[in-house]
């Protein structure tokens, strides 16, 4: 059965049509494959480099932090009074952020839209 599907293709011209065909589609697939792992690669990269920046950002937060309460503590001769202002500058940040959460959102969703309307360019 196999040999007449192959006359009748070589009869008509179509056996090199159907070849370059098939090895289209496979190239296709794999070009497919190699942007999809670039892709991935990028954004495990951007992921990294996101996690890094926010490990160094954090601690520089923390000590930052201590080094003004402990300023605070001095500058004002007691002994606790510099941590209880810098919880209270934290606490008033938290409080106008927790206010502004709609707003910080849609801006971040209109962003990350425009992003992405970007990348599909």
């Amino acid at each position: 059965m196999e040999k007449i599907s192959e006359s009748i293709l070589k009869f008509l011209r179509l056996d090199s049509l159907v070849q370059n065909l098939t090895g289209f589609v496979e190239t296709r697939i794999e070009l497919m494959k190699v942007e999809i792992r670039e892709d991935v690669a990028k954004g495990i990269a951007r992921g990294l480099m996101m996690a890094a920046f926010f490990l160094v950002g954090f601690l520089f937060l923390i000590f930052f932090s201590l080094g003004t309460a402990n300023f605070l503590n001095r500058f004002f001769d007691e002994p606790s009074i510099g941590y209880w202002i810098v919880t209270g500058i934290y606490a008033a940040t938290f409080l106008i952020l927790l206010a502004s959460r709609k707003g910080i959102q849609s801006y971040f969703e209109k962003q990350m839209k425009e992003m992405m309307k970007r990348k599909e360019k």
